[in-house]
């Protein structure tokens, strides 16, 4: 394996038609050895981005750097980049071990090297025995490898993924999700992951750079992104969150007293001005009680409840709006109609900046 390079995007927008902006003005850094994921709902810019990494699109304004180097209108071949695509376009006449070492076939390395390479690739994803199967012969999983280790085989330093498990069932996407991580720490290269499935971004990613209409809505750690969203749209779409009004007061430091209903809490201002503000409000946060103080917590009437098995989700009616809860004590179930106490802490709560 090549060693991993670092990708820098440098005030890149890309127009189609001349007018219309998929990726607007936008810079950031994936440092070498680190999974960085694009998450966003369609139409955001991500594919755009990542396509523009691998050199299937152009930047009409800014530049794109690998390992330091301009390579902004370099096609595919001479960037040292491979990417699994959605679809994974696996050869559908060609074994297992030949749709892996394609590549370096193409390129006319010997026939001996290519073979070598294509299992140490296949062993790697853990497909060591699978050389001569057909891919209508393999679950999408196994599918989903083979298009891995093909894109391993190349050795790049930059590894792209566009939404590769999109086409797999919830219980097989998270084995898989483990698998890319698990690979990626092992062999140390850079990773571009495209996703809109906040719960995989959060579960994979060294950094996340969430982006909305064409711009990056902001870029951190899943904990950063999660505990302090900058904006409104980052706080509903990366995980849950409830949006309540509440009133700013008394800012001291970093902090400020915050009311919200008929409570009052300690809680980091971030930057926002005394007076109306909302605040994000992640439903496993909220501590359902039995008696409510009025000084600290919130007066609710479950509205609904859902029983999960492992925990129950539950819509409350409050005096600062409805509140969706989730609650791990499954052997207290709630019923509709009951009144019950909303704590609320510090953890999991975050004033959202104007």
């Amino acid at each position: 394996m090549t060693r991993a390079a670092e990708v820098r995007f440098e005030n890149v927008t890309k127009r189609y038609g001349g007018t219309a902006k998929a990726v607007n003005d936008v810079s950031f850094t994936i440092p070498a050895g680190t999974l960085c994921t694009l998450l966003g709902p369609s139409g955001c810019g991500k594919t755009t981005t990542l396509r523009m990494i691998a050199g299937l699109e152009y930047p009409t304004e800014g530049r794109v750097l690998i390992g330091g180097k301009d390579v902004s209108a370099l096609p595919p071949a001479e960037r040292d980049v491979s990417m699994v695509f959605q679809s994974y376009a696996l050869f559908p006449h060609m074994n297992v071990l030949e749709n892996v070492g394609y590549g370096l076939t193409v390129s006319r390395q010997p026939k001996a090297k290519v073979r070598e390479a294509a299992r140490a690739a296949l062993d790697s994803v853990g497909l060591s025995g699978f050389e001569e199967r057909l891919p209508s012969e393999l679950s999408g999983g196994q599918q989903q490898r083979v298009a891995v280790a093909r894109a391993l085989v190349l050795e790049p330093s930059v590894l792209l993924f566009d939404e590769p498990l999109s086409n797999l069932d919830a219980r097989l996407r998270r084995r898989m999700r483990e698998e890319i991580r698990d690979l990626q720490q092992r062999l140390g290269v850079t990773v571009a992951y495209v996703t809109h499935d906040q719960a995989e971004a959060l579960a994979i990613s060294d950094k996340i750079i969430v982006m909305n209409q064409a711009v990056i809505a902001q870029e951190g750690t899943p904990r950063d992104l999660y505990e302090a969203p900058a904006n409104a749209f980052v706080a509903g779409f990366v995980g849950e969150a409830n949006r309540l009004p509440a009133t700013l007061s008394h800012r001291q430091g970093d902090m400020a007293q915050v009311t919200i209903g008929s409570a009052t809490l300690s809680l980091p201002h971030r930057g926002a001005a005394e007076g109306a503000v909302q605040l994000a409000v992640r439903p496993e946060a909220v501590e359902l009680l039995d008696v409510a103080d009025p000084a600290t917590t919130l007066r609710g009437t479950v509205a609904k409840a859902a029983y999960l098995g492992g925990l129950m989700e539950y819509t409350l009616t409050t005096e600062a709006g409805d509140v969706f809860v989730i609650d791990s004590h499954t052997q207290r179930q709630r019923g509709v109609g009951e009144v019950v106490g909303l704590g609320l802490g510090q953890r999991g709560i975050a004033v959202l900046p104007a």
